[in-house]
């Protein structure tokens, strides 16, 4: 009868998923991350293949190392190109995974049902999930937890029975888990915890006789030091990744103080957000001058939370695996070690916050200690209480439907946040809006004087708009800024050869192929060598660019001129062939009209 009962549970929690996440299947990209991710990434864009793995294996995207996250969003563009909602609907699918592999690995450890049943639909239908499912360029969350909530339900097999096959295949989720994101390098600390509450390893293992009792704890330990090793691997290779990126702050631009100051209120306003899940936001902008009480507060509530949980160890152990559950898997995105600018963010709570779904499932039927109060009074309630969740879920959900509804909303919800007012700036750019773009890259320079992308985007409005001088003022202060930043030069460069000054547009392109080889630099480099008459070169580079975008319609085109300018017809024939094969005609059918190519 159990069993039946576990069915039906998981065939009910997918259709509340479904319910209240299904409307992110009409949601759009956004210019946040998914551009670097999967709308301008030509290599996801390029087909799943071989080369692809190989350069899976070894990029850094974002700063970021996860393969198996690349290779997902390969497969994704793949099956449905641009088409967002079908990349959308694979994230709810790895999440929906991730909440049946979470119930079923509490259910098998405590044979509890429903306080199991409710923890998994606690965490899965919570607003805060939201950012993790509903983004495109949050695949690696929703993968990540897929393989660690398998690995974990692979672990309590083991546990159960000992078996290596059962430990290979608990130690293999977790490779790829960290070969999705490095979020789940606590995991060993996980396993330690979950042998104290609910596997009771350690119980068993320190009530042995004493000539017994070390060699039971010290296997507790010692089986996870494979799963240390590949911690530790993982953490120097994310470091090393975001370093690398420039994506880690110093302690010049971010004292360790403040980032303590942060942290600390940080818990507790993750804390405050799982029980009041309101004006959420994609981006919360890091407060450098927290008041002193916030921080003093919140060092207060969660001391005195430890210590009644360390109080209540023995009697209420899954408090004090939860809480510890939510303390420990944030460490690494709590801000101790900055990376990025943001003071918080949404997605990360989505490992920690099974912590205190656990701790809330196990406690709340306690407070009604007659089986058949439960049944009429915490029963209903738990399943209100689960409807207005996934209403919320499902109204936060459609704040992720485009750029403009997500940064207009994130302005209403937050102040001075100077991305958003840049991702209104993009959005209304990409809408011909140009005017209105360049007032929110003001409104960004205004409040963070040092944004590089903010001056990158303005120059290109400026550049729109035939304003040269401003755009080339405002791509200068971006490379002042930023003195490797590729785009920049980029930028600069085409605006020169609007100018007509192709010898400094061709300098820039240069700096931009040392700092960021890519199709697109070979290719304005192409056309500056051609406006020059340096044909050539203009071939050579050209060259480059379609070996690195083998459809690039436009560098077949530009060939095809080339070509001609040169007198080479026959090449110039196929070059034009080429294209309009591609979808650029206008050459083929210059050329053709002239008594060409036919």
């Amino acid at each position: 009868m159990k069993k039946k009962y576990i069915y039906i549970i998981i065939i009910m929690l997918t259709v509340a998923y479904l319910a209240a996440f299904g409307r992110i299947a009409g949601n759009n990209f956004i210019n946040f991350d998914d551009p670097g991710y999967i709308t301008e990434n030509y290599n996801v864009q390029s087909g799943f293949n071989l080369q692809n793995i190989k350069w899976a294996s070894a990029a850094v995207v974002a700063g970021n190392w996860h393969p198996l996250t690349m290779i997902s969003h390969t497969l994704d563009w793949s099956l449905f190109k641009d088409n967002a909602g079908g990349h959308h609907l694979v994230s709810l699918l790895l999440h929906i995974g991730s909440v049946i592999f979470l119930f079923l690995f509490l259910n098998k450890t405590t044979n509890s049902l429903w306080p199991s049943a409710f923890a998994a639909a606690l965490f899965a239908l919570h607003p805060l999930r939201v950012e993790s499912v509903a983004w495109a360029s949050e695949r690696k969350d929703v993968l990540s937890m897929f393989f660690g909530m398998a690995s974990i339900y692979a672990y309590a097999f083991y546990a159960e029975s000992s078996k290596l096959s059962h430990y290979f295949i608990c130690l293999t989720l977790f490779i790829m888990a960290l070969m999705s994101k490095p979020m789940l390098v606590t995991l060993p600390f996980l396993l330690l915890l979950l042998d104290y509450w609910p596997l009771e390893r350690w119980q068993r293992a320190l009530s042995a006789p004493a000539e017994g009792r070390f060699k039971l704890a010290g296997r507790l330990v010692w089986e996870k030091t494979p799963f240390f090793i590949l911690t530790i691997a993982s953490s120097i290779i994310t470091f090393w990744a975001q370093n690398k990126k420039g994506s880690v702050s110093s302690e010049e631009i971010l004292p360790f103080v403040t980032r303590l100051a942060n942290a600390i209120f940080s818990y507790m306003a993750y804390l405050g957000k799982t029980f009041w899940p309101v004006d959420l936001a994609v981006f919360y902008p890091y407060d450098f001058f927290l008041p002193l009480w916030k921080v003093l507060i919140s060092g207060i509530i969660l001391i005195l939370i430890t210590a009644a949980v360390l109080y209540y160890i023995k009697k209420l152990p899954f408090l004090f695996t939860g809480w510890l559950w939510y303390l420990g898997t944030l460490i690494p995105v709590i801000g101790l070690v900055q990376v990025g600018k943001q003071a918080m963010a949404d997605r990360y709570t989505y490992l920690p916050s099974v912590g205190i779904a656990v701790m809330l499932s196990w406690s709340i039927p306690l407070l009604f200690p007659r089986k058949d109060i439960r049944k009429k009074i915490l029963f209903p309630t738990a399943i209100a209480f689960l409807i207005l969740l996934s209403f919320l879920t499902w109204h936060q959900c459609g704040y992720w439907k485009n750029d403009f509804e997500l940064y207009s909303h994130t302005l209403r919800v937050t102040k001075n946040n100077y991305l958003a007012h840049r991702g209104l700036g993009v959005y209304f750019y990409t809408e011909g809006k140009i005017e209105k773009a360049i007032y929110h890259y003001d409104k960004a320079i205004f409040i963070t004087p040092d944004f590089v992308e903010a001056y990158d985007n303005r120059g290109n409005a400026y550049a729109d708009l035939g304003q040269y001088q401003r755009a080339i003022e405002d791509y200068n202060q971006a490379i002042r800024l930023k003195p490797e930043d590729a785009d920049a030069y980029n930028n600069r460069g085409t605006t020169y050869i609007e100018l007509g000054q192709y010898q400094q547009a061709i300098e820039d392109y240069n700096k931009v192929i040392r700092l960021k080889p890519n199709y697109i630099a070979y290719y304005n480099r192409g056309n500056g060598y051609s406006s020059l008459g340096q044909y050539q070169l203009a071939i050579e580079d050209y060259n480059q660019a379609i070996r690195l975008k083998p459809d690039y319609a436009e560098a077949y085109n530009n060939r095809a001129v080339v070509s001609f300018n040169q007198k080479d017809i026959i090449y110039g024939c196929l070059n034009a062939k080429k294209a309009c094969e591609l979808g650029i005609c206008d050459t083929l059918k210059k050329v053709s009209a002239a008594g060409f190519c036919l």
